[in-house]
Parts: C-alpha cells; structure tokens; sequence
C-alpha cells in the first residue's frame, strides 16, 4: 500500500507537469499525457500499476459521465437532438457492425463476437479529448455542441452493444430479436432510472437541511447511485447517469444555495481533471503488459491489424458523416430541420473528431480475463493492442491536425449573427436597465437617503453610458479606456486591501477566521470582475 502510495504521488506530479507543459505549448493536455504514459510504462519503480478490470467503469465512468452532463447545455442539446441522435446510435451500430466484419475476416480466431465486442469498445469518440482540443480552436458552437452532446449518448450505446458482445463470446450464442429488444429496454429503463434517482437526489438538496458541504458530497454519490442501481438491474449505467446528470443540471439553481454551486464547481473540476489525468496517462502505461500478453512474434501483425481497424474507423466515421448530410437534406422536404443543407464543411469537421479514449480504455480494461469456466478469455490481449493503438493513432493523429483543418475549412458560425462580445455587453445593458428601474420605481424613498443605494445608482448609470457608448464607433474607444482603468486600478486596490488584511491577521486581537473570510471575499470580487471583463481582454 505505502509503495502504490507513492507511485500515485509520483505519477499524480507528472501528470501535473505534462499538462503545465501541454498548456504552455498549446497542445491539448490528453495527448500529451498518453505519449509520456508510454516510456513511463518501461519505468521499474511505475510498473505494477494497475487497476482490476471489474472496477474501471465503477471508478471512473460515473463522475466523468455526471460531470460531462452538468456542463452541457440542455438547450443546445435539445436544439440538435436529431444530429446527435443520428450520430449516437445509428452511426455506432454502423460502425460496431463494420468493425466486426473486417476484423472477424482479418485476425485468425476472431469470430463475428468478438468483433462486435472490439466495434463496441472502440466505436465511440471521446468527449474530453475532443472538448480539451476545441477549447482553443475557434468553431461554431453547434460544433462543440453536436461533438459532445454525441460523446454522451454514444458511449451509452456502445457499451450496450458490448455488453451482449461481451455476453455472447462468454455464451457462445446470440439471438437477434432477444438482444435488439433488450437493446431498447436497456437504453429506456436506463434512463427513467437515472431520472428517477435524480427526483430522489433533488427532493434530499431541496427539502432537507444540508449544509454547502453536504451538498458536495451528495453530489459526489449521486452519479455512483444512479450507475450502480442501474447496472444492478442490468440496465444502461451510462445512460443513468447522462440522463440524471442533466435532469439535475437544469434544476441546479432551484435546490443549491450559491454557496454550493461555487464551491462545488471547484471541486468538481478539481476530481475530473484528476481522474482524466489518470485514465490518459494510463493508457501509456498499459503498453508494456498488453505487448507481453501478445507473446513472442505477436507484436508485428498486432500492429499491422491495428492499423488497418484504425484506418477502417476513420473511414466508416467519414462516410456516416457525409450520409448523415444527405438524409438530412432529403428530409428537410418533410420535416422542419435545423439546417436545410449542412454543406461539405461540417461532415469534414465531425468526421475528424473521432479521437477515442477514457470509455474505449475503460472498456478493453474490463474484459475478463478468463471465462466462467476457467478458460482464457479469448484474443482479450489482441483486443487490448487494438483499442490502445487506435487510442493512440487518432489522438496524436487527428488531435494535432484538428485545429490546422479547422483553420482550412474555415467554416463560419450560422447560429449567431453578433460576436461573443456583442451578446455579452448585450446581456450586462439589460441586466443594469432592469436594475436601474428596480431602484428608480420599488425603492425610490430608500434612494434618496441611502447613500450606499446612491453608489450601486451611481455605477450602474455609468455602466450603462459605457455599454452605450460600445454600440458606437467613436465611443468603443473611450470605454475601452474606461474599464481598462477601471480594472487596473481595482485590481491595485484589492491586492492592497490584501496586504491589510494580512497585517492585520498579525494581531492577537483579530479572528484569523473573519480575516480568512475578507480574503475569500476578495478572492470572489475579483473572479467576478475577472469574468465580468472575459471577452474584452481577449
């Protein structure tokens, strides 16, 4: 235990420094992460770790999964339903069903199963890497919207698809009309639980006296719950959790206090970039195990199958793109669609975004070793060395080049006609004017002799001049000047303001609590100033 502690700080500490590294020469942290995971693999003193297959997905699929769907947009969800749709089921059963032909006719002693247990695993995309590489690329946001709202669903229907692969190599049998019934039953009962664990979890946050605390750790077991009763009646965990993740998400405002979502936000971020870290870097250090476990002259056509499956993912990925243009088009004829005619722009973008990773590892991982007879589970370690260099090809491969093709497909933002900007001195215009009138019309006696009502008056005039002034050429520049003094010169004040406090915090006579709670004050003010002023400093 005290040598696999210290493993973990070691790898926890380079995990750090990769993505400081990654950050600093702006290329996306995952990447990084799974090509220095490789030589560390062959480190004596990081060798041994490993983590039992039966538990990868309850370790790390929940709170990943629960964390995607936090912050994903419902609107925007709901907007493209139907693309994310057609992208996450038709598109991976596609792509399940083309992976286990080729490789069932490719690699001696795969049979039609067990390619469909492979085209499981590696059929869905993963979120992180495709969110972590967009970050700092400049696409539409129906992009980012359609890339990760399909990671969510599709990696709940592939791994329904691997689990009666999965059933059927173990069984040695397959009934079509059984699994495709079991299928719709896995995917709806999965989410009506995960809904209804989610009414379970509100009514505790809401009705019960929780403390900011609490209600972090709830959250923290909420996606655990909702996973594991799913999966106990052999439903989808995934979709349990995804589903649950986004019924409480809209209703977030509605039963945690302020207090919560800002301490909870830090957290969260907090454990999912730790538990990405780990997955990412463990792809690299599975490396040694799984090329042991292809034996002697195993590792050569290994790679060569590899390669081919790769090459095979990249090409159904573009062609299900494409024909997802074309049906859309032949049914905007008869049913009202987003976009009429997608154009050749999007599908290149969306079929160069199939980077796999955490759930295609997460599943490889868990493949038993043996079967319930005893007997070796069969080609487990040929599975392995596909999924890890499929991972790794369309990582490195198509996350490095993603942002020179986005470059050269330029493709503009049909959603919104103002920038980034615009909207956000839009939003602050409205939010002063409603304020504004509060004053002027519900507390007009308190305004007149309230002098601190007379300061928020006072700023909040001023804040609307500058907006206005922004909606006029020869006003940008004198507000510019404006907030950038502003900011300056608050930020000045504020670091002064800290310095006091911590003089202060040197008498006996002052709490070092209260002192603590002026700091975080501080600390608040300025991150809302620093969020308040976002798109001006860029």
């Amino acid at each position: 235990m005290h040598h696999l502690a210290i493993q973990l700080t070691i790898l926890l500490s380079v995990i750090l420094f990769i993505v400081m590294l990654a950050q600093k020469i702006k290329i996306a942290y995952p990447i990084l992460l799974v090509l220095a995971g490789l030589p560390l693999g062959f480190v004596p003193a990081l060798s041994g770790i490993e983590i039992k297959p039966d538990l990868i997905f309850v370790i790390f699929l929940p709170p990943l999964l629960y964390e995607a769907a936090w912050y994903t947009s419902w609107k925007d969800l709901w907007k493209w339903r139907r693309v994310i749709i057609s992208f996450a089921f038709p598109i991976v059963i596609i792509t399940s069903c083309v992976v286990a032909f080729v490789s069932s006719a490719l690699i001696p002693g795969f049979t039609l199963a067990t390619g469909f247990l492979l085209g499981g695993i590696i059929s869905p995309p993963d979120a992180v890497s495709a969110s972590a590489i967009l970050k700092n690329i400049k696409v539409p946001k129906r992009f980012v919207t359609i890339v990760e709202g399909e990671s969510l669903m599709n990696d709940a229907s592939s791994l329904v698809i691997f689990r009666f692969a999965l059933a059927a190599v173990a069984t040695g049998s397959f009934v079509f009309s059984h699994a495709a019934t079991s299928f719709v039953l896995v995917i709806v009962m999965g989410i009506l639980i995960g809904i209804a664990v989610g009414l379970v979890f509100y009514a505790i946050h809401r009705w019960l006296p929780t403390t900011t605390n609490i209600d972090i750790v709830l959250t923290f077991i909420t996606p655990y719950a909702m996973y594991m009763i799913a999966e106990e009646f052999n439903f989808s965990g995934v979709l349990a959790v995804v589903s649950g993740g986004l019924f409480l998400s809209i209703r977030r405002h509605q039963f945690l206090s302020n207090r919560s979502r800002l301490q909870g936000v830090n957290v969260w971020e907090a454990v999912a970039f730790v538990l990405n870290g780990f997955v990412f870097i463990l792809i690299g250090l599975e490396l040694p195990v799984i090329i042991k476990g292809l034996g002697p002259g195993g590792l050569q056509p290994a790679i060569i199958y590899s390669l081919i499956i790769t090459g095979v993912l990249i090409i159904t990925r573009f062609a299900s793109t494409f024909g997802a243009t074309v049906f859309t088009i032949f049914m905007a004829r008869f049913i009202t669609v987003q976009d009429k005619n997608p154009g050749w722009k999007a599908p290149i973008l969306l079929g160069w975004t199939g980077m796999r990773g955490v759930v295609s590892l997460a599943a490889a991982l868990s493949i038993p070793v043996t079967l319930s007879s005893g007997a070796a589970f069969p080609n487990r370690d040929m599975i392995l060395f596909i999924t890890f260099t499929v991972i790794l090809v369309t990582l490195v491969l198509q996350g490095l080049t993603l942002p020179a093709l986005v470059r050269l497909v330029n493709m503009p933002d049909p959603d919104y006609t103002i920038s980034m900007e615009q909207q956000k001195q839009l939003i602050r215009k409205k939010l002063s004017g409603l304020s504004l009138q509060i004053l002027q019309e519900k507390y007009a006696d308190q305004l007149a002799g309230n002098e601190m009502l007379k300061s928020v008056q006072i700023k909040l005039t001023a804040d609307m001049t500058l907006l206005k002034d922004w909606e006029k050429e020869d006003g940008v520049a004198r507000a510019d000047a404006f907030y950038k003094d502003y900011r300056k010169i608050m930020a000045d004040i504020m670091q002064e303001q800290r310095n006091l406090l911590k003089t202060l915090n040197k008498k006996d006579n002052i709490s070092d609590e209260l002192i603590r709670q002026q700091l975080d004050l501080l600390d608040l003010e300025e991150e809302k100033m620093r969020q308040h002023f976002a798109y001006d400093e860029e």
